[in-house]
C-alpha cells in the first residue's frame, strides 16, 4: 500500500483540480459514459475567467454548458464524434467537428499533432495495488491520458472495474477528485415495425460462430433480439449496449469461435444503463482494449465471418453511404464504420452490412436516393459496400455495375418511391433505355 500516500496527496476539489487549467490550453474529456460531470461543471464555472479553451472530445452523453453562446469567447469544442449535446453548437459554427476514423484519432495524440494539456477523466476507485480501472470508457482516453500533461480523475464507486487494457495507475494520475454519483446513462428506443423487419433481414445474413460489430439504437438491439436461436456469436465491437446481455445469458454469445481473443469479447466502450455497468464489472468475458486496436480494420479481419453492422442517413443509386450529415449540416461522425466495414470486407467468411429505414420523416422521403443531398458526406465509398438492408430486402452490391447497384437498390426502396428512382435511373444512363420493337 505504499501508493496510498501518493493517493492522499493528490487528493482535492473538483474546483482546485481545474484552477490550473489557462487560457488557450488544450483540455480533453472523457466521452460517453464516463464523463467527468463534476470537472466539466467545475470548468464551466470559470467561464469568465478564460479564453480560447480548447475542449476536444468524442460523442458525450449529458449536458455540455460549455457550447452555450454566451461562453464562445472561453470555449472551443472540437468534436471527434458530434452528439445531440453539442450538434447545434456545431451546426451554428460556434463549435467545429473533425472527420477522422476512429482508429487513427490516438495516432493525434502519440504524434503531438494536437497537443493535450489537460484530461479530465473518470475512473473507478484504485485496486490494492495502486491501479484504477477506466470502467465503461477505454476508447481514446487512455492513450490521452498517457499524452496529456496532466491528467485530473473523478474516483467514483460506480465506475465499474472492467478488464483489458483499461488501467492507470496512481503514479499518472496528477489529482484525484472522490466523488459518488451515477454515471450518465442511455436507453435505447423499443423496436418499431420497420425496425424489427429490417433486423430480421440482417439477422437471416448473419451465420453461427459469427464475430460481431454493431452500434446502439433501436436496429443493433433489434438485431440480436433476432439471434437467440444462433450459436457460439462472438463480438468484436467498438462499443455495445444493453442488448448483449440476453444473448450472453442464453449462451448465444460466447467467443469460442472467435479467431483472436477466443473466448473473449471485445469491445472499446459501452453505452448503456445500470444493469449494463454492473453486468461488465470486474466480469472477466470482457475485454477492453483502445480503438487505435479495436477499430483496426487489420485487426477486424483477423476474426473469421466477422459481420459489421452500420447505418446510414441516406445511399445514392451508386452505393455511396452518407453517414455523418445532413446535407451541410454535420450531424454525427464517421466513428468506425468504415474500419469495420474494410475489416469486415477482409475477413474469411466476412459479411460487411449497412442497414437503413427505406425512408424518413414519415415515410414522406426515400433514404434510397438518386443523388446524396448537396454537401453530404461520403463516408463509406461505392467501392466499399457489399449488403445494404432496409426493411424491404437485402441488395448485395459489391463487384456489381452501376446498373446492377441501381436495379439492386432500387428495388429494396420503398415502394412509392421507385417509380421515381427508376425514372432518374434512365436520366443517368445507369439503367438502358427501354428497346422499343419494330414492326
Amino acid at each position: 500500500m505504499k501508493w496510498l500516500s501518493e493517493y492522499l496527496a493528490k487528493r482535492t476539489t473538483a474546483a482546485e483540480a481545474v484552477s490550473e487549467i489557462r487560457p488557450g490550453q488544450t483540455v480533453y474529456i472523457h466521452p460517453g459514459c464516463a464523463v467527468p460531470v463534476e470537472l466539466v461543471g467545475a470548468l464551466v464555472e470559470r467561464a469568465r475567467e478564460l479564453e480560447d479553451v480548447q475542449i476536444i472530445h468524442l460523442k458525450t452523453m449529458g449536458g455540455a454548458d460549455y457550447t452555450r453562446p454566451e461562453h464562445e469567447r472561453s470555449f472551443r469544442t472540437v468534436a471527434l464524434f458530434i452528439g445531440d449535446n453539442v450538434r447545434q453548437a456545431v451546426q451554428e459554427g460556434r463549435a467545429e467537428y473533425m472527420p477522422i476514423f476512429l482508429h487513427e484519432i490516438e495516432g493525434l495524440f502519440e504524434r503531438g499533432e494536437i497537443r493535450l494539456d489537460h484530461a479530465l477523466i473518470q475512473v473507478s476507485p484504485p485496486d490494492k495495488y495502486g491501479y484504477f480501472s477506466l470502467g465503461v470508457g477505454v476508447e481514446t482516453t487512455l492513450t490521452a491520458a498517457r499524452h496529456a500533461r496532466r491528467v485530473i480523475a473523478e474516483v467514483n464507486p460506480n465506475m465499474p472495474r472492467t478488464h483489458g487494457q483499461t488501467f492507470l495507475h496512481i503514479s499518472e494520475i496528477h489529482r484525484i477528485v472522490e466523488v459518488n454519483h451515477a454515471l450518465p446513462e442511455m436507453t435505447a428506443e423499443p423496436a418499431n415495425e420497420v425496425q424489427r423487419r429490417i433486423a430480421r433481414n440482417v439477422a437471416s445474413l448473419i451465420p453461427d460462430g459469427a464475430t460481431l460489430q454493431m452500434g446502439i439504437g433501436a436496429v443493433p438491439d433489434a438485431v440480436l433480439s433476432c439471434l437467440t436461436n444462433h450459436r457460439d456469436l462472438g463480438m468484436h465491437t467498438e462499443m455495445f449496449s444493453d442488448g448483449v446481455i440476453p444473448l450472453i445469458e442464453k449462451g448465444v454469445m460466447n467467443g469460442s469461435q472467435k479467431t483472436i481473443h477466443p473466448a473473449k469479447l471485445v469491445a472499446s466502450f459501452v453505452l448503456g444503463t445500470r444493469r449494463l455497468f454492473d453486468f461488465i464489472d470486474d466480469n472477466p468475458l470482457f475485454e477492453f482494449h483502445p480503438t487505435k486496436y479495436v477499430n483496426d480494420p487489420f485487426v477486424v479481419a483477423q476474426n473469421r465471418k466477422m459481420v459489421a453492422i452500420n447505418s446510414a442517413i441516406q445511399v445514392d443509386l451508386t452505393g455511396q453511404v452518407c453517414a455523418d450529415s445532413i446535407g451541410l449540416r454535420p450531424y454525427s461522425g464517421f466513428g468506425g464504420q468504415v474500419d469495420f466495414i474494410r475489416g469486415a470486407a477482409h475477413s474469411e467468411g466476412g459479411k460487411p452490412i449497412i442497414a437503413l429505414p427505406s425512408t424518413a420523416k414519415n415515410g414522406e422521403v426515400s433514404r434510397i436516393v438518386p443523388v446524396l443531398d448537396e454537401g453530404a458526406g461520403v463516408v463509406t465509398t461505392r467501392a466499399d459496400v457489399h449488403y445494404v438492408v432496409t426493411e424491404h430486402g437485402v441488395a448485395y452490391l459489391h463487384g456489381k455495375t452501376l446498373r446492377e447497384r441501381a436495379e439492386a437498390l432500387i428495388a429494396i426502396a420503398d415502394p412509392k418511391f421507385r417509380d421515381q428512382l427508376t425514372e432518374f435511373a434512365y436520366k443517368a444512363r445507369y439503367l438502358r433505355p427501354k428497346m422499343i420493337a419494330v414492326s
